[in-house]
């Protein structure tokens, strides 16, 4: 069984040898990756010094990167982290072994629910974690305690049947939904977190981040549960035609006329609206099942194609 452990990076040369020499210990048989995205200060000689196997991504961006990774490296179980050394290594055997004997597609390393809250110094991410995790959840029916980790074990299948779309660090959002839509296996495992050396700097921007993140929620809420989405936008257009309808009605009934035609006119619009919005959530919720359909043929074909392959 072929190990991979892909590591990001991006200006980590304080941490990145360190990262590599940990998880090599952990992980002996398998091949460390780092893929240096764009950095000026030595992490792909530092990492290649320490044993790592460099590889590069021009394209800025950890999604751009992740995206290259799952495309180039063959392996049966694929582990990512960060090169941050805020994720131990002490963990990577039981995810992996998960994978690989447990057939699970995709391990979280759980951060919430052991030390995040204690060793991370910004509140507003700690803000933010709990709000996106509440949103996922809710939305997509899940039970993920950490959506935004960058600490995952995944299968072949789960690598070579996801399609990255994200550019920067939603990409943890995005593998979070596909998995949870594409009803595939999950497993979170709590693991200790410890923040960043005072002398590394984090990449990731609190508020143009999160934004990026909130919108792909956005996105993928209204591709993957279009009946939903749409059905939400068809239920405030229809109470907005409500509350100006019932007291022209009323009025009608009392006097048999219609002074208020403009509020007439609005309100039926409002419910023409609802209309139409609800049959784009139905149409579009027929082909989101399709894709489901395709997708599960797909990992058989892959499956198929792997085997063959061995």
């Amino acid at each position: 069984m072929k190990i991979a452990v892909l590591i990001p990076c991006y200006n980590e040369s304080k941490t990145v040898a360190k990262v590599v020499k940990d998880y090599r210990a952990a992980l002996p048989e398998a091949d460390i990756y780092v893929y240096d995205n764009n950095s000026t200060d030595g992490t792909d000689e530092i990492a290649r010094e320490a044993g790592a196997i460099v590889r590069y991504e021009y394209r800025q961006g950890k999604g751009n990167v992740i995206r290259t990774m799952f495309r180039e490296i063959e392996a049966d179980c694929y582990l990512m982290i960060d090169g941050d050394d805020t994720y131990p290594a002490e963990n990577a055997r039981e995810m992996v072994d998960l994978v690989l004997n447990k057939k699970v597609d995709m391990v979280v390393g759980d951060r919430l629910s052991a030390t995040y809250f204690t060793e991370n110094k910004r509140p507003f991410h700690n803000l933010g974690n709990k709000l996106v995790r509440g949103l996922v959840n809710t939305l997509f029916k899940g039970d993920i305690r950490d959506i935004m980790t960058g600490y995952r074990a995944f299968s072949y299948q789960f690598v070579k049947s996801f399609p990255v779309l994200s550019k920067g660090f939603e990409i943890e959002t995005e593998m979070t939904i596909h998995a949870l839509d594409k009803n595939l296996s999950l497993k979170s495992i709590p693991v200790e977190y410890r923040d960043r050396p005072e002398d590394s700097v984090s990449k990731l921007n609190t508020y143009s981040d999160g934004f990026k993140v909130l919108k792909t929620i956005a996105r993928l809420f209204k591709e993957y549960r279009p009946l939903n989405f749409f059905g939400i936008f068809a239920g405030l257009c229809a109470l907005i035609g409500l509350i100006g309808f019932v007291p022209v009605l009323v009025e009608y009934f009392a006097t048999g006329l219609v002074p208020r035609f403009p509020t007439l006119i609005v309100s039926t619009v409002m419910f023409v609206c609802a209309l139409l919005l609800l049959v784009c959530g139905f149409v579009l919720d027929t082909v989101a099942k399709k894709h489901r359909q395709l997708f599960e043929i797909n990992l058989n074909i892959l499956r198929l194609l792997k085997d063959k392959g061995e």
